[in-house]
């Protein structure tokens, strides 16, 4: 018997401490193991969420749709640090799956769940990014349900065992670098015919793709450009720089970033001057003086 054949025992057991970097932010229950009341911010909207490439969807969104003028979307975005903050009470009443990202709608009293969910929601509310159209529509959609579907291959799959798992395994690394790569030509395919996703207009398809494969071939997630060969899928690039230079996908980035550069840092969004006076390189130096 190879020295690393694993034979799974005939009933699971779980283990919390073999999962590696992320090892708690998830268990085999769900509800809440600890009582705590979210916060509630002045504006209608409020988010509850983390700069992952799931939680940076929302955000630019929103400020994409500020970007339109369309001042009902202003929103207070709180932060869920992922060491537990998912499971509280309080978030378990916003999202009993306990992910980020989750939006509370206090002038509609209602919660969405569900990244994908949760741009359907503002396109329709605010009639922005989303075609009124049926075949564009559709086409949209097509894309916003193919990106949900797909990026738990890239995210929990593939960057999961060439980033985060505690051990370099080359069957389950190879496994997902093929689909990784086969959702990559996907892309590429469709964005050689059309600028956008969902065809000539930009929307919420491509607001929830860029923080995945954009920032995958840009380099910022995962480190896996080169590894990838993101310079072979020459008309994601294109989008991807071209949807990076936007100033709300820039602000969107920002929000409830809690590592790298200082100046990207947004750690909790409440008005849209917070970009200028506390990003967390400027509440660094007030601390400092």
């Amino acid at each position: 018997m190879p020295k690393d054949f694993y034979e799974p025992p005939k009933i699971w057991t779980w283990d919390a401490e073999s999962g590696g970097e992320w090892a708690k932010t998830n268990r085999p229950t769900a509800g809440a193991t600890h009582e705590k009341v979210l916060p509630r911010g002045k504006h209608p909207l409020q988010l509850y969420s983390l700069a992952t490439p799931n939680g940076q969807k929302v955000t630019i969104m929103l400020e994409e749709l500020l970007a339109r003028g369309v001042t009902g979307a202003e929103y207070d975005a709180h932060l869920i640090r992922i060491s537990g903050d998912q499971f509280s009470s309080g978030f378990v009443e916003v999202n009993p799956n306990s992910k980020i990202p989750a939006l509370f709608d206090t002038d509609a009293d209602v919660r969405v769940f569900e990244s994908g969910a949760i741009l359907l929601y503002l396109a329709e509310k605010f009639g922005h990014f989303l075609p009124e159209d049926p075949a564009a529509r559709t086409e949209t959609l097509n894309w916003l349900f193919w990106l949900q579907g797909s990026a738990p291959y890239l995210g929990g799959g593939f960057g999961h065992f060439y980033k985060y798992a505690p051990e370099k395994f080359e069957y389950p690394i190879d496994r997902f670098t093929m689909e990784a790569k086969r959702q990559l030509d996907v892309l590429d395919r469709r964005l050689a015919e059309v600028p956008y996703l969902g065809g000539e207009a930009y929307s919420i398809a491509d607001m929830a793709t860029w923080p995945w494969y954009g920032n995958v071939v840009l380099g910022d997630v995962y480190d896996a450009a080169e590894f990838l060969q993101a310079e072979k899928y020459t008309n994601v690039l294109r989008w991807a720089k071209e949807i990076r230079a936007r100033p709300a996908v820039g602000r969107g980035r920002m929000v409830n970033r809690t590592w790298g550069d200082p100046s990207e840092q947004l750690h909790e969004r409440h008005d849209a001057s917070d970009f200028d006076l506390r990003t967390q390189d400027k509440l660094e130096q007030t601390e400092d003086a």
